[in-house]
């Protein structure tokens, strides 16, 4: 009996978060019908599609020495670190560098926003996730 409160929870919970976002889902319903699941085949599926083009831009990043910066920005729990680490895993550390700043000491509260970003901004052949 604890398995179906659960599940009802879970169901209400993201029933509750589609009707806030109003987006529509992939099938057509409308966000009150609550949204639709994908298996864990389907989304492990499209996560190694996603995970293979992370790695082509990689080796583009490599090849034409761009520069990437990616900025994350949120509220705590928001989901950034967990986004972060799944774009990380199959993907090299010496092109992707993730820089993670912690609240700014008194002299940077001064400064412009931008100069706390200017010591970490990338090289050529280099993608920068700030957290």
């Amino acid at each position: 009996m604890g398995k179906n409160k659960d599940k009802k929870k879970e169901k209400k919970l993201l029933a509750a978060e589609a009707v806030a976002t109003g987006a529509p889902s992939e099938n057509g319903s409308s966000p009150e019908d609550g949204p639709t699941r994908i298996s864990k085949k389907e989304f492990e599926k499209e996560m190694e599609k996603l995970q293979v083009e992370l790695v082509k831009m990689q080796e583009w990043v490599k090849a034409t020495g761009a520069k990437i910066c990616v900025l994350f920005e949120g509220r705590d729990t928001a989901g950034k670190g967990g986004v972060i680490k799944r774009i990380t895993e199959r993907v090299s550390p010496r092109v992707f560098r993730v820089v993670a700043l912690g609240p700014p000491p008194p002299r940077e509260k001064s400064q412009m926003y931008f100069q706390r970003y200017m010591p970490h901004l990338p090289a050529a052949g280099e993608v920068v996730l700030f957290d």
